[in-house]
C-alpha cells in the first residue's frame, strides 16, 4: 500500500488555479532551458521518502478540503544557500481530482495512509463536481459540500 502525504495549498483558491500555477512554473521553466519539471520545496525531510516514491501522491487541501493529488516522483533533499536542509519534492504535473474531504489547517505536512485517503473522481463529473469552482468554494465555504 503507498505512503502519501497531505499538505494546504497555500494561495490556491481552487484546483484550476493550482493547475495555471504549476502551468506557468512549467512554461517558465521551458523558456529559460532549466528541466521542465514540478517541484515543490519543504522544509522537513521525508525519512519514509522510499515508501512515498512507490506510488504515493501529495494531496492537496484547498480552501479546507482535500480537492486533488499529484504523484510524488523523487524526494531530493539539499542544503540552501542558508546552510538549512530542505527538499525538493518532484511533482507529476497532471492534478488528479479526488472527493473532497473537510481538514483543519496545519502547518507544514503530513503522512497519509492510502486508507484514509479520499478516492479519485472519474473523469466524468457529475453532480457536485460539475459544479463552477467558484460555486463549490462557496458551498463548501457554507459546510455543504
Amino acid at each position: 500500500m503507498p505512503l502519501n502525504m497531505i499538505k494546504l495549498c497555500v494561495g490556491a483558491e481552487s484546483v484550476e488555479d493550482l493547475e495555471e500555477w504549476i502551468a506557468e512554473r512549467l512554461d517558465e521553466a521551458r523558456a529559460l532551458g532549466r528541466p521542465v519539471e514540478q517541484m515543490h520545496t519543504t522544509r522537513m525531510v521525508p525519512s519514509r521518502a522510499p515508501e512515498l516514491v512507490d506510488g504515493g501522491s501529495l494531496y492537496w487541501v484547498i480552501k479546507g478540503s482535500v480537492q486533488c493529488r499529484q504523484r510524488l516522483l523523487e524526494v531530493r533533499p539539499f542544503t540552501d544557500a542558508d546552510g538549512i536542509s530542505r527538499c525538493h519534492l518532484v511533482l507529476d504535473p497532471k492534478v488528479v481530482r479526488t472527493e473532497w474531504q473537510p481538514r483543519r489547517a496545519f502547518q507544514g505536512w503530513r503522512y497519509l495512509v492510502a486508507a484514509d485517503a479520499p478516492a479519485d473522481l472519474s473523469d466524468n463529473a457529475s453532480g457536485w463536481q460539475a459544479l463552477p469552482p467558484d460555486l463549490r468554494s462557496e458551498l463548501a465555504s457554507l459546510g455543504l459540500l
